[in-house]
């Protein structure tokens, strides 16, 4: 679009919320435990672009839960190959026996069908429920929650489901069921900050962009009619501060810290005054090395535990992290609002009685813990509790050369990888868009040759 884009870091490492680093020991650690699922198509597309396709690595289709009442056991639903969507779904749910009876089958069926039949208008109009006020309206009982939608819940936005919105699984769920894979889950065959994020600097730089990592943006100097004048960067180690200039401005940020960086003068604007309702959710990954394997399952976990959400070995899932002989679980604690003021020490404790549930032929003995790393994020993604659709901003703004791109803005696909990416493509076309206006206007203010 002829637009040159220059990318200013805050941090020394790449990704953001999919950032990762190496410990003394050369073992990578994320801030996230990260899959890409088949009904992620901006990412896919971007990673074609970027010919990075083939680092997905892809499981088999099926969900694996664990069953809390029988320890060191597994409920699958499997898709079959052979069929589309959504009849590969149904035969999925009809053929798992463990985790719901066949009366609760035909109750969840009934439960979930103005969702799917009415389609996503229906389901956005219902953001105004949790997903427990909504099920409950639709006759689904208690024991349906507690089996499938508390491990969906904390999957998707890292909370339980009486304070998520019904629209966050609900949509997911029309997802899964509009696309024969959508539902199928991949892992990055290596660290993001590597294999996916430097990919999009490499691609970026080679055309004329730039990226500039430990550049933190300290304010937002605005003109006389709101609109942007300049960036001022804060210098770093005793280097004076220092302004940016550009003909548009795209705000990366996670909403939190956007916030507190919004300009006195638009403070008053509806825009982002509905905006200041939105907060991230505190989210903690953790890593745990043992010296032997506790499972050869390649694949994502549901974890049905109180206190952790979905979990994977590492040493199987990922090529760059493989290990024949031990194991390095990644888990998500989640809702992390009682434990992010714990120390690491406490977190790996609470971690470790958890897993002596899920594993107890070998925790806590013979497995032992060989090391861990736990990466606490106070804001991640942004809390998507009952009624937050509304709030949630569009990328083009009431500025006219200020623009937003994240998760939490308007797209259709949650607080997600794809719905960044999604977020910054739609923000993208708008800069592009805005540019070829101007050039328009431009152009018919300069009198014709006349020859």
């Amino acid at each position: 679009r002829g637009v040159q884009p220059i990318v200013y870091e805050r941090r020394d490492v790449l990704g953001g919320l999919v950032a990762a680093w190496k410990d003394e020991d050369g073992d990578w650690y994320e801030t996230g435990l990260h899959v890409f699922f088949g009904a992620y198509p901006n990412m896919i597309q971007l990673m074609k672009e970027l010919d990075i396709i083939d680092r997905l690595q892809w499981k088999d289709h099926t969900l694996i839960f664990n069953q809390p009442d029988k320890p060191g056991t597994y409920s699958r639903f499997d898709h079959p190959s052979a069929l589309p969507a959504p009849l590969n779904a149904i035969v999925a749910i009809l053929r798992n026996n463990d985790m719901l009876s066949w009366g609760e089958k035909i109750e969840l069926a009934i439960g979930l069908g103005p969702a799917m039949l009415r389609g996503q208008k229906y389901v956005e109009e219902v953001d105004k429920y949790t997903l427990l006020e909504w099920l409950k309206s639709q006759g689904v009982s208690d024991r349906v929650n507690t089996d499938v939608f508390i491990a969906a819940s904390k999957a998707l936005a890292f909370i339980d489901p009486d304070d998520i919105s019904a629209t966050v699984p609900l949509t997911a769920l029309n997802r899964f069921l509009q696309e024969k894979n959508g539902s199928k889950v991949a892992f990055l065959d290596g660290s993001p900050t590597e294999r996916l994020c430097q990919p999009m600097v490499d691609y970026i730089e080679a055309h004329g962009g730039e990226v500039h990592l430990n550049a933190p943006l300290k304010h937002i100097v605005t003109n006389e009619d709101g609109s942007v004048s300049h960036f001022v960067m804060r210098g770093l180690d005793g280097q004076p501060d220092w302004d940016v200039k550009a003909d548009a401005y795209v705000s990366a940020l996670s909403v939190d810290p956007l916030k507190a960086m919004l300009p006195e003068a638009w403070r008053g604007i509806e825009f982002f005054q509905k905006m200041q309702q939105l907060e991230g959710v505190p989210v903690i990954n953790i890593h745990l090395w043992f010296d032997r394997k506790l499972t050869d399952i390649d694949h994502l976990l549901f974890s049905r535990s109180d206190i952790l959400s979905v979990y994977a070995d590492m040493s199987n899932t990922c090529r760059e992290y493989e290990n024949s002989d031990r194991s390095m679980l990644e888990l998500i604690l989640a809702p992390a609002a009682n434990y992010i003021s714990m120390s690491e020490d406490e977190i790996v404790d609470v971690t470790m009685k958890e897993l002596a549930r899920l594993f107890p032929d070998q925790i806590p003995a013979p497995a032992q813990l060989l090391k861990a790393k736990v990466v606490k994020t106070p804001r991640s993604v942004y809390s998507a509790v009952a009624g937050t659709e509304a709030l949630k901003p569009t990328q083009v703004t009431p500025i006219e050369n200020f623009f937003l791109a994240g998760s939490y803005t308007k797209q259709r696909f949650l607080g997600s990888m794809e719905g960044a990416v999604c977020s910054g493509k739609v923000a993208a076309n708008a800069i592009g868009d805005r540019r070829d206006r101007l050039e328009a206007r431009s152009d018919a203010q300069v009198p014709a040759a006349v020859g």
